[in-house]
């Protein structure tokens, strides 16, 4: 490779920390890393999966995988896991805060939907999000660099068509991921004005719809919707963008949302 593309692009030397990177798209977003060079802490609430996806990392590319027990939004498990970080290694040079959770145990229809379900939504995809830019940000702002990504999502950009449901058993996602994801992009844009004075960029990935398997006729029908026609890859078309704005390429993007979605949310 070009050396300029390896300066670019080469992680080598540093420590990323994936939330939730031990399957799906935080998987994907570990995988890249790894192939980029740097070492990993890979964080779950199951030790276990943690454990294997950081084995299954190490082997494959050949650097050093940590995994690590971590409620994202619980504080006191975020302060357990800033204290293990430091203690191994100081301070990451890259946090990807991707670990968030789906529509919960009540049904997605807005007025049938548990309160506590609800709450539950809000603390996994923003409050969990702040609460590990806070901890593992601090020893960043305190070393003067560092990289801070912030999974969103074009749900906190754009109203769904529900209509894209009709025919299958899919219940969607409801409206309560909708704020968090748009509390994200608002908490990516104050954090970059508030970390970019302490040398830390902070950008989120908005992803639109991947594919893992979903129900055929949803499957069509959000293509249909979509620009280019297709949902997103899993372990394809997410790599580049998350690569970009972990390396130096990315060193004079801040407060942005880099939005992923093959078009989808244009057609407004």
């Amino acid at each position: 490779m070009h050396e300029e593309i390896d300066a670019l692009f080469s992680l080598r030397g540093k420590l990323a920390i994936v939330t939730g990177g031990s399957a799906n798209l935080g998987r994907d977003a570990a995988d890249i890393l790894a192939a980029a060079g740097a070492d990993l802490a890979i964080t779950s609430r199951d030790f276990e999966k943690a454990r294997a996806a950081c084995s299954e990392l190490e082997a494959l590319h050949g650097i050093e995988a940590r995994p690590l027990a971590l409620n994202h939004a619980d504080p006191a498990s975020v302060d357990k896991a800033v204290a293990e970080i430091e203690a191994w290694r100081g301070a990451a040079d890259i946090l990807v805060n991707n670990a968030g959770g789906g529509s919960g145990a009540s049904v997605a229809e807005l007025f049938e939907r548990d309160p506590e379900d609800m709450r539950e939504m809000l603390a996994s995809n923003l409050f969990g999000t702040l609460l590990c830019c806070r901890g593992f940000g601090r020893a960043m702002a305190a070393r003067g660099k560092g990289k801070i990504v912030n999974f969103a999502s074009i749900a906190g950009l754009v109203g769904r068509d529900r209509r894209v449901y009709a025919g299958t058993d899919m219940k969607g996602q409801p409206v309560d991921y909708a704020a968090a994801k748009g509390g994200v992009i608002a908490l990516t844009l104050d954090l970059a004005g508030y970390l970019g004075p302490r040398g830390v960029n902070v950008n989120a990935l908005s992803p639109g719809g991947f594919e893992r398997g979903q129900h055929k006729r949803f499957v069509a029908g959000y293509a249909d919707r979509t620009p280019l026609g297709r949902m997103g890859r899993d372990g394809v078309d997410l790599k580049g963008p998350i690569l970009f704005l972990c390396s130096p390429a990315s060193d004079y993007v801040h407060g942005h949302n880099l939005v992923v979605d093959g078009g989808f949310s244009v057609w407004k």
